[in-house]
């Protein structure tokens, strides 16, 4: 799994059919300390209902296509869960909320 910030999202007109319906979201990679961007951004479907600034796993590869809601779709990354709390060395890094 991969952390990530879901800094926009990505609309398009056309799609293979399957794909009709999934929201898709523009991620930019963090650093879990200091949350920080890495300038470097994937599009990954929304398997979770995750929002705009929020910190979220992704996988990629054949693990995106796991998820219920991308089974069998042409995609190669999922976000597959929204980031409540990042503890570090007993330490919060990032607290929802």
């Amino acid at each position: 799994m991969i952390l990530a910030r879901v800094t926009g999202t990505v609309v398009s007109s056309q799609k293979a059919v399957q794909m009709e319906g999934i929201k898709l979201l523009l991620l930019e990679k963090i650093d879990p300390i200091s949350l920080k961007g890495k300038n470097d951004f994937v599009v990954a479907m929304d398997a979770v209902g995750a929002g705009k600034d929020e910190i979220v796993f992704y996988v990629s590869g054949s693990s995106a296509r796991l998820a219920e809601v991308t089974k069998g779709l042409p995609t190669d990354a999922t976000v597959v869960a929204i980031v409540d709390v990042i503890e570090h060395n007993g330490s919060f890094t990032f607290q929802k909320g």
